[in-house]
């Protein structure tokens, strides 16, 4: 797979616990910002820079209703993530298909 900054943004935004915990939540439904917010010992201006930066990388969808942001997950860049470590998931794969096989052999002899 080649160098994608679209995939680079995805990684680095659900490398932060913080921000995987909020794409877990987001992952049962849409959220409004202040109910995202709750469940973390930091300042909603802190929680907000999280948001952007998951916004930023395409996770997240904001709809604005007046003063109410409402936020829903967006599949596509964990798909981008989940295609690029697939290849990681074929190489172990082999690895230890071959590697079960020479077992299986020596433990014949």
């Amino acid at each position: 797979m080649t160098h994608s900054p679209s995939l680079d943004a995805a990684l680095y935004a659900v490398a932060d616990p913080t921000r995987r915990r909020i794409v877990e939540r987001l992952m049962r439904g849409p959220a409004r910002v202040t109910d995202l917010a709750e469940p973390f010992s930091m300042s909603l201006n802190g929680v907000s820079k999280h948001l952007k930066v998951l916004e930023k990388a395409g996770l997240l969808r904001r709809t604005c209703r007046g003063r109410e942001h409402l936020l829903a997950l967006r599949p596509q860049p964990i798909r981008r993530i989940q295609a690029w470590s697939r290849q990681f998931e074929r190489f172990w794969t082999e690895r230890l298909d071959a590697l079960a096989h020479q077992l299986e052999s020596e433990q014949e002899t």
